[in-house]
């Protein structure tokens, strides 16, 4: 199943990521250890030993998981002006500094704060910029935000963990 799916990608980078999971998951669990998707696209494990969360951006990838606990993970490498399209993800209840030392900063740790809550929250529909609400915080190098997320289904807060590596920010998060 693995080598059809790496033949289906046409781009290198897209290849690259699909190796880079495999080879860090081998790493991790062992080589026994193999990946497979729900209709949503979320990964798991084939033998259901643990949660997981997966994610990728520019030469980096990560793995998150847990035998205990859902899991959510999230890197980007700060490159583009994010602030051109953060009316997408931002919403009024939401404060970013206006700081141009580290507005960028503070806007890819909105937006990876929020991949990690859709992440471990599994559900179809949910808007980043309706559903999920980031509390304001204090940027930092590392530290400790929280995040909530508010559909139909779905009523919940959640403490996420961020910290910055090289040009990259990360956030992850987990929830019993």
């Amino acid at each position: 199943d693995d080598k059809k799916k790496y033949k289906g990608y046409t781009s290198t980078s897209r290849r690259l990521e699909f190796l880079s999971v495999r080879a860090l998951l081998a790493e991790l669990l062992g080589k026994e250890a193999k990946i497979v998707y729900n209709k949503n696209n979320k990964p798991f494990l084939r033998d259901g030993s643990r949660f997981i969360s997966i994610s990728h951006s520019h030469k980096l990838t990560a793995i998150l998981c847990s035998t205990t606990e859902k899991v959510g993970i999230d890197l980007e490498y700060m490159s583009s002006n994010i602030g051109s399209f953060a009316f997408k993800f931002i919403n009024r209840k939401e404060k970013v500094t206006k700081d141009p030392d580290t507005r960028k900063y503070h806007l890819y740790l909105h937006w990876c704060a929020k991949e990690a809550l859709y992440k471990i929250c599994d559900k179809e529909g949910i808007s980043f910029r309706k559903n999920l609400t980031i509390e304001p915080f204090e940027v930092k190098d590392a530290g400790e935000i929280r995040g909530y997320v508010h559909t139909r289904k779905i009523n919940d807060s959640f403490d996420l963990f961020y910290s910055r590596y090289d040009n990259y920010a990360i956030v992850w998060t987990k929830k019993n």
